[in-house]
């Protein structure tokens, strides 16, 4: 009985694994800041600490056939949802330029720590099926809306930094960008001595690439430097 119970144990947390590998091989192969090893242990520990909270339930004093009414089956998972948000927030980043990175990564983490619980449950086919629908909503969806969705989510944001040495050339120059089948969202002037900073937040259609964004804008006359990056 024991050595039945043990396997059972261990096949938890051999499916867990396999579930958080998924996960976690799709954010290293994004090369995103937590992978395949953060993922794993994510996955593991949840299904343990689930399993080690169902378990002590019915070893902890009580009869054999009942459960001591003092203990929570799911308490220690249910501490594991709200700890497991301390480690997702450290990978949510604000850059210098406001923009936010990392939701997706922090939303997976808590997705693997919620597979894992559903493993330790019990609940195999559940958390198969999450895995499943967790990586079409991460990969197939934003593909399919790349290719037929509303246009705002075909285009992509570049942030451009550009050196302008004379101040009656920023409007010119803001028009000939437009030109280029670029819209601009959002614009940031600041005078420097002897030039003048512009920041221009534009967006373009997602499968056009940087680079050709960058050989565009370069070109236009009065622009003495810049500098592109992508959101």
């Amino acid at each position: 009985m024991d050595i039945n119970l043990d396997l059972h144990i261990l096949m938890k947390l051999g499916i867990s694994a396999v579930l958080g590998l998924i996960i976690g091989l799709e954010r290293e192969i994004k090369r995103k800041p937590v992978g395949l090893k953060t993922s794993l242990v994510i996955s593991i520990v949840s299904c343990l600490l689930t399993i080690v909270s169902i378990e002590s339930a019915y070893i902890f004093p009580g009869s054999d056939d009942d459960v001591n009414i003092t203990m929570d089956p799911l308490r220690l998972a249910a501490q594991i949802v709200s700890g497991i948000g301390f480690l997702g927030a450290g990978v949510i980043l604000r850059r210098g330029n406001d923009s936010i990175s990392g939701l997706t990564t922090a939303a997976m983490i808590w997705g693997a720590a919620g597979i894992g619980i559903a493993v330790g449950a019990g609940f195999y086919v559940e958390a198969f099926a999450g895995v499943v629908f967790l990586m079409i909503s991460v990969e197939l969806i934003p593909m399919i809306v790349g290719l037929i969705g509303p246009r705002t989510l075909r285009e992509k944001e570049i942030l451009l930094q550009l050196m302008i040495s004379e101040k009656e050339d920023i409007a010119e120059v803001i028009g000939k960008i437009k030109n280029e089948k670029i819209s601009i969202k959002n614009i940031r002037i600041k005078d420097l001595e002897g030039s003048h900073f512009v920041q221009v937040k534009i967006t373009v259609d997602q499968h056009r690439k940087t680079t050709d964004v960058y050989y565009a804008v370069s070109k236009i006359q009065g622009i003495t430097s810049v500098e592109i990056e992508t959101l």
